[in-house]
This record gives structure tokens, C-alpha cells and sequence, in this order.
């Protein structure tokens, strides 16, 4: 994370200074000759340095070092590219060109060290021919710095390795949550294992500029792969806590996360896709944290404190966001809900165990902790159990439905023999089934009240079978 800090604050600083020698830029007609570069027709750059979809050649004026440190010229962008000073050829990365046949894309940073003959008393004669034809996507910057700075620039292996020892942090968290659904199938540890996965991408990938001197085609892959992972994992965090703390809405809330989150791809410059992207993503979540709050629910008080103080972080310091965001969000959120899950999961079971201690003794009844408190339900009065992650809900006569601390597949084994499993996420009452019913084609099964439940087809002949309901197409004697 701090790694990512640094590394903003040196390219901040960086562009800076290459802003302030781009002052003044002039963009010429250029051609090339044994003796150096000819221009003609110079005129003043208003803005930025512009190469996407042309062939430019620029110039300008710096000053002469007043020491006897080696300098260098150092090029960050989406260009193929070529200097000369005083007339004198620095290097060249890839080949600019006239067309995209004729260019041979450079890579995205280039470093052209500059010999101590090649300059001059006073102001000195900066040439650079630039193209950007394989670029693809177009970017509000494509140079995020020209300039003339000392060499070698200082390098920081201790930060990138801090980088390595956070993506393996949350591998090792998406190998835990991993593993707890495999033993548990809860939705919430799948949920969580994504988010840990996809930060630990976002690492490496935010690392790749560092690590790799890729072509600068690639670049707008790798902008779109951060803007998509920051997208992926707004949306995963919507869905955990909705899952969590409203599990009715957590299909509305992704649908809308979805649609919210997706529109950022529509705004321009990818920082400001990946920006917004977060920012929706954590306030959409904060909805049903809210929820949470208010139903008294536990751990809905401290998440809505963490997604708050995240927002207000981000509103507070936008220009931070983009680079260590999402390590803040991923690092702050996911690793200490690892130890959170096993915590949970752990209390989970001594309830379960608990309650069902006392189910035994209550023959008829069932022991449900609610967040009214326990109460105990006839199970007649049970007309299904549905699945929701790591609950059930129990819907009950007169409309009536209650969240128990329970495992669909643990509860199939402890209700009487009138209760059969129809679906994999439901259970129904057989003692309160009405009739069985063709939707399409599909089937459902009607019960005294309430919404008809779905029937999966591998479990349709069971049902027939408890319902004495013949097979579809059977004639009778």
C-alpha cells in the first residue's frame, strides 16, 4: 500500500517537472536528415502532447545541468518514439511512423541517456518525433511525463516487495475463504474469496508498469484490466454485504450495482472510471449496512463505520484514490473478515449444537434464534425452509417468516418424514401441499398459503411419489 503511495507521489512529481520543461512545446512539420531533424511551420502546444492517432514532432528549449550528474531523457506514454539534442541522436524506442505500417510500436517508458558532449552553453535544442498508431483505446493523457531528469533515477525494491507480500496476503486470504466454503458452502466465504482474489490481481496488475517494460499497445489492456478488477470488486462488496445484513434485497442490490458501477466504463479517463467505480460500489453497499444497523443486525454497526470512513477518505484526498484505494478497501475489509468468518462460523455451530440440545427435549418443536430472540415454532406450523447463505428462512402459517441459524442440508435430517426436499434451496411441508402444478416447463408445488415453490427436476419423481401424484405421460388402468 505504501508502496503505491510513494510511487504516486514520485509520478506526481515526476509529471510535474514535465510539465514545467513541456512549457513551451512546439509542434513542427518534421523531416529527418543525416545532420538531424529539419522543422518548419513551429507552433506553441496549448495544451498537452498529443500523439494518438498521427505521426508529431515537437520541440523544445531546456537548460544546460549546472552539475556533473549524468541526465537522461525519460519518456512515459501510449507513443513510439525518437530524440535528439543539439541535433545529436539520443535513441529511439520502437519506430515512429507516418501510418501504422510504418511505425513499430516502442514501449510504454523509455529512458535515452544523454552524453556529456551533447550539450551546450546556455539553452539547448530538444527534438522528439512521436507516433501512437496501435494504441486502440484513446486517453485523456496520453504522456504522463516528458522530460530531462537526472540518471539513474533512484529505484525502491523494498516498496515493490511490499506490493508481493500484500497480493500474497490476499491470496492466502481467497485460499482461506476458499476453503471454508468447500467445507461449509456458505455463499458469504465464495463472496469473499472473489474479493480477495481480485485484489490480489489488482496488485500485481497495478505492479506491472514497474516490473515489466511492456509495449505501449498493452497499456490500455492493463488501464481497462484496473478499471474492470476496481468494477468486479465494487460489485462483489455490494453483494457481500447485502448478502449479509439484507439477504431479501441482495438480488436488487446487485442488479443495481450492476447496472451503477457498469455505467463507469461510459466516463472518461480511466482514473475516473476506476474512481467512481470504488466510490459507487462502497456507497451502494453502505445501503444495506444501513439496513443492517437499524435491524440491529451484528457487525452491521462497524461495517457501516469502515464503508463511511472509506468514502470520506476518498471525497477527502480524490487525487490518492485511484493508485491505493482499492489496497486500503481490499487489505482494511477482507483480511480481517477472515478472521471474522472463522470466528462467526465457529459461534455458528456451537448455536446450532446448542439449539438442537434443546430441539430434543422439545419433541414437535423447533429451537429458532431470531433477532427478536428464541422462539419456539411448531413445526407444523412450518410450511417451508428456504436457503439464505448461512441461514434458513422458516415461512410459516399466516405469513409469518423467521431467519434460523441453520444449514438447509442439516435441517433436511432433523424434520419428520412429512418434510421433503424439492429443490436444492428449499424444503416443503408435504402435510400443507395443495397441488402440483405446471408452469411451462417447469413445476411448482402449491401449499395452503403463500407463494408456490419451485421444483427441480431431478427431485420431481420423489415428490410424485410422497405426493401419490402419477409420472407425467403414465396412463392408468
Amino acid at each position: 500500500m505504501w508502496r503505491i503511495l510513494l510511487l504516486g507521489l514520485v509520478l506526481s512529481g515526476l509529471t510535474t517537472l514535465a510539465r514545467a520543461q513541456e512549457t513551451p512545446w512546439q509542434a513542427c512539420h518534421g523531416v529527418p536528415s543525416p545532420a538531424g531533424p529539419v522543422l518548419s511551420d513551429c507552433r506553441p502546444i496549448q495544451d498537452f502532447v498529443d500523439p494518438q492517432g498521427r505521426e508529431l514532432w515537437i520541440r523544445s528549449s531546456v537548460s544546460a545541468p549546472t552539475d556533473t550528474r549524468p541526465r537522461a531523457l525519460y519518456l512515459a506514454g501510449v507513443a513510439s518514439s525518437e530524440a535528439w539534442l543539439n541535433g545529436q541522436r539520443l535513441g529511439v524506442n520502437g519506430r515512429p511512423g507516418a501510418t501504422a505500417r510504418d511505425e513499430v510500436p516502442g514501449r510504454y517508458q523509455a529512458i535515452f541517456p544523454i552524453r556529456e558532449t551533447a550539450w551546450r552553453t546556455g539553452e539547448n535544442v530538444l527534438v522528439i518525433h512521436l507516433s501512437s498508431l496501435h494504441g486502440g483505446l484513446r486517453f485523456a493523457r496520453p504522456m504522463s511525463a516528458i522530460g530531462v531528469f537526472p540518471y539513474p533515477y533512484p529505484q525502491r525494491p523494498a516498496l515493490l516487495a511490499v506490493t508481493f507480500l500484500a497480493a500474497g496476503a490476499l491470496l492466502a486470504a481467497a485460499f482461506g475463504f476458499g476453503v471454508i466454503h468447500v467445507m461449509r458452502r456458505t455463499g458469504s466465504s465464495l463472496v469473499l474469496a472473489a474479493m480477495a482474489g481480485v485484489a490480489a490481481v489488482q496488485a500485481i496488475v497495478e505492479s506491472l508498469r514497474t516490473l515489466f517494460d511492456y509495449p505501449y499497445p498493452l497499456h490500455a489492456w492493463r488501464m481497462s484490466a484496473i478499471w474492470g478488477l476496481a468494477a468486479t470488486f465494487a460489485v462483489l462488496l455490494v453483494s457481500y454485504v447485502a448478502g449479509r445484513f439484507l439477504p431479501k434485497a441482495r438480488r436488487l442490490m446487485i442488479g443495481l450495482a450492476l447496472g451503477v458501477v457498469g455505467a463507469t466504463a461510459l466516463l472518461p479517463g480511466f482514473d475516473i472510471k476506476t474512481v467512481w467505480a470504488l466510490i459507487l460500489g462502497v456507497a451502494l453497499a453502505a445501503l444495506p449496512a444501513t439496513a443492517g444497523v437499524r435491524r440491529r443486525v451484528p457487525g452491521a454497526r462497524l461495517t457501516l463505520a469502515y464503508l463511511a470512513l472509506f468514502l470520506a477518505l476518498a471525497l477527502g484526498f480524490p487525487e490518492w484514490l485511484a493508485d491505493i484505494s482499492f489496497f486500503l478497501l481490499a487489505a482494511g475489509l477482507v483480511l480481517p473478515l477472515l478472521t471474522v468468518e472463522v470466528v462467526r462460523l465457529g459461534r455458528d455451530d456451537r448455536g446450532r449444537e446448542a439449539a438442537l440440545t434443546r430441539a430434543a427435549s422439545r419433541p414437535g418443536r423447533l429451537t429458532v434464534a431470531s433477532a427478536r430472540g428464541v422462539e419456539l415454532v411448531p413445526i407444523a406450523e412450518i410450511l417451508a425452509v428456504v436457503g439464505a447463505d448461512d441461514y434458513v428462512e422458516l415461512r410459516l402459517v399466516g405469513g409469518r417468516s423467521l431467519l434460523h441459524a441453520a444449514r438447509l442440508d442439516g435441517l433436511a435430517t432433523q424434520l419428520p418424514g412429512s418434510f421433503l426436499r424439492i429443490h436444492r434451496s428449499v424444503i416443503a411441508n408435504l402435510a400443507q401441499a395443495q397441488r402440483l402444478e405446471r408452469d411451462g416447463d417447469r413445476w411448482r408445488v402449491h401449499l395452503s398459503e403463500g407463494a408456490p415453490l419451485p421444483v427441480s427436476r431431478s427431485r420431481q419423481p420423489a415428490l410424485r411419489e410422497a405426493l401419490d401424484v402419477p409420472p407425467v405421460g403414465a396412463v392408468s388402468a
